[in-house]
């Protein structure tokens, strides 16, 4: 009995340990992501649209376009269901 006793306390270690390891290695890499993520914004920042280009007719027909498609692949999938 306390041979099994043993064998589970040791199991348990066991378990811990390694979601400690796994919990510590996600920690880090989140970590590292954000520091990625600022350095790639601080050396290629986002080039911002100038307002002046951008039309709003063009802007009113990329709208059109993107409704025409999901009408389409909705009538598409009701057709092959």
């Amino acid at each position: 009995m306390e041979t099994e006793v043993n064998l589970l306390v040791e199991s348990i270690k066991f378990m811990v340990l390694g979601m400690g390891v796994v919990f510590l290695f996600l920690l880090l890499l989140v970590q590292v992501v954000k520091l990625q993520a600022r350095v790639i914004s601080k050396y290629f920042p986002d080039e911002e649209p100038s307002s002046a280009s951008a039309a709003p007719s063009s802007s009113s027909s990329d709208e059109s376009a993107r409704v025409a498609a999901i009408i389409a692949a909705v009538t598409e999938f009701r057709k092959n269901k």
